[in-house]
């Protein structure tokens, strides 16, 4: 892993994004426009399953949609600028603020129990990709010009071993909650109630969350049309599998370069630095319409600008809780 081989990427990304705004005038903007308001819908059906999850966990409480939305939205849109998942710190912080006598351990459990279903969809879409032969062969991996893709495809011992090494750390850590801090861990369990009760989880959350990734797939379906490419089923199912592999172990935000290196050796038909301006271009307008709609959300809901203050305060209140788990840690 050398310096050159990481700006070899991000010059190929910038290079990328010279051709999108090139040609600029060439798009679809009607197309693109459709694609957007896609975009917007996913994240108001995301965000209704969660309210249903918080629901179940806090069957007494009111919570209002419209406040809990616009903390979903804003921290998608601070997650887009600022690294380390900050706006989903922020956003857990402004709904947990929202539910009288929530907890941050209940209310972060229950933003992942989106990821059943998402981790779920994701495999099938990338199975597919797999079976149907969009993606390159195993063997072709290491030649994409892409520094995290050829660096993981030449060394799969080294990537077999971080993963597993991942997941023996999540289990620990699990492990290590549940016997040393009982309350902390009813708290946590208190977040996935919902999963326990199946024909619920389904019909309030996985439902909705399938509503989500139908309006995702519209909108990469439209960004294609955009772009002058062509929406298909084949096509969007193989752009939402390349940011599948993308992000697994990014290197660059968003998976910037490696993206653009897969689409690039499977999209046929149309010509590379028309590829190379539609994955650019759609990672540049999902980040951008992500800040505009989180921005506009603090502003109208939560009446500010200081969105830096917002996420300081989110953070003072995450490592006063991680203090309160420490110490009870240690009574235990």
């Amino acid at each position: 892993m050398t310096a050159a081989d990481l700006g070899s990427n991000v010059e190929a990304f910038l290079n990328a994004a010279g051709e999108f705004f090139t040609h600029l005038s060439e798009i679809q903007w009607g197309s693109f426009a459709v694609a957007l308001g896609f975009l917007a819908a996913m994240q108001i059906a995301r965000a209704w399953a969660w309210r249903n999850v918080l629901h179940a966990a806090y069957p007494t409480s009111k919570i209002a949609f419209l406040p809990l939305s616009a903390a979903y939205l804003a921290g998608a849109g601070i997650n887009a600028i600022v690294p380390a998942h900050a706006g989903d710190v922020t956003k857990i912080f402004l709904v947990k603020r929202q539910i009288k006598g929530a907890s941050y351990p209940a209310v972060t459990s229950s933003f992942l129990v989106q990821t059943v279903f998402d981790t779920t969809i994701g495999v099938l879409v990338l199975l597919y990709a797999i079976t149907q032969g969009l993606l390159p062969e195993p063997p072709q991996l290491p030649n994409l010009p892409a520094f995290e893709i050829a660096f993981w495809a030449d060394h799969p011992r080294t990537l077999a071993i971080v993963v597993g090494a991942l997941i023996l750390l999540a289990i620990v850590i699990v492990i290590l909650l549940a016997h040393r801090v009982r309350a902390f861990w009813d708290r946590v369990k208190q977040g996935v109630v919902i999963l326990t009760e199946p024909r619920r989880y389904l019909r309030q959350v996985a439902a909705w969350q399938g509503v989500g990734w139908l309006c995702r797939f519209g909108a990469f379906w439209f960004f294609l049309e955009a772009f002058g490419i062509g929406g298909s089923f084949g096509n969007v199912l193989l752009v939402m599998s390349v940011q599948a592999i993308a992000n697994i172990v990014p290197f660059t935000p968003g998976g910037a370069g490696a993206q653009q290196a897969l689409l690039a050796a499977t999209l046929t038909g149309p010509s590379r630095t028309t590829v190379l301006a539609y994955s650019v271009g759609t990672q540049i307008a999902m980040a951008a319409w992500s800040v505009v709609l989180g921005f506009a959300a603090i502003l109208l809901v939560f009446r500010t600008t200081d969105w830096r203050g917002l996420i300081k305060e989110a953070q003072d209140e995450a490592e006063k809780e991680e203090g309160k788990t420490k110490t009870s840690a240690a009574r235990a």
